[in-house]
């Protein structure tokens, strides 16, 4: 079992740094449907995997100069209140209530599917932006809706752990259209590290973190998110995209069923 938790880590973040996609939307369910984690549990213990493993790729990104420093600070502006408001909600319901276990865990399935839909159709909308560049956001508007984004970001990543990805990704592209798909990466995973780090402390003081089990996961996922990131400009993203799309459409359909 102990070398499963190490496998998956390792793929998860591989997949993470070559796409800046996959941590949350495939972790959390990994943990939920194959390993039987609660979903307060999984959610938790994939924050804290996900705050350490983003750290590292960040590092990688950061020596590639495909971070964009600018967009990190206004997506935290509304990330990181809307993470803190988040948890005191989860706080004031409780997570080990059985009810709020199972909006958790359709919390999960809706954004799996939401990364489903970002993966399939990121490319038609870039090239929607780029055919109408009089709907681009400029200067303060642009700003404002950054800020946000990172709010409705940081709400779904706190209760799900699932959105910086994919999702973040694609308003990244919707709103920054010229940014290349390394620097898109290296953006939403700069922005990540703190969103995570945040909801993950929210959920230690929520006593929904298994240590043990993080400790395994890192053991693969820091090796396999540096590995990835060093390769962000040569991976066959159509290909990795595809694949990605059905894994994750019948994950959101287990977790409903």
């Amino acid at each position: 079992m102990n070398t499963t938790y190490i496998i998956s880590g390792f793929a998860v973040g591989l997949l993470v740094g070559m796409t800046g996609v996959g941590g949350g939307s495939l972790m959390t369910p990994i943990l939920t449907l194959m390993f039987g984690v609660s979903p307060s549990v999984a959610v938790g213990t994939d924050l804290a995997f996900a705050s350490i493993t983003k750290t590292a790729g960040t590092f990688t990104h950061r020596l590639r100069g495909t971070v964009h420093w600018d967009i990190v600070k206004l997506l935290c502006i509304g990330a990181l209140p809307a993470a803190v408001a988040t948890t005191l909600a989860l706080k004031y319901f409780g997570t080990v209530d059985q009810r709020v276990g199972q909006f958790i865990r359709y919390s999960i399935a809706v954004s799996v599917m939401l990364t489903v839909v970002a993966i399939l159709f990121k490319g038609k909308m870039l090239a929607w932006l780029n055919a109408h560049p009089e709907r681009q956001l400029h200067g303060q508007s642009l700003s404002r809706a950054t800020v946000i984004a990172g709010a409705v970001l940081g709400i779904l990543v706190t209760i799900s752990s699932i959105g910086a990805g994919a999702v973040g990704a694609t308003l990244l592209v919707m709103l920054y259209p010229r940014l290349s798909s390394a620097e898109v990466a290296g953006t939403d995973i700069a922005y990540a590290v703190p969103l995570t780090a945040i909801a993950a402390f929210g959920h230690w003081w929520l006593g929904s973190i298994n240590w043990a089990l993080l400790g395994m996961l890192l053991i693969g996922s820091l090796p396999g998110i540096t590995i990835g990131s060093w390769f962000a400009r040569a991976v066959p993203e159509k290909f990795l995209r595809g694949l990605l799309a059905m894994t994750l459409t019948g994950v959101a359909f287990k977790l409903m069923h």
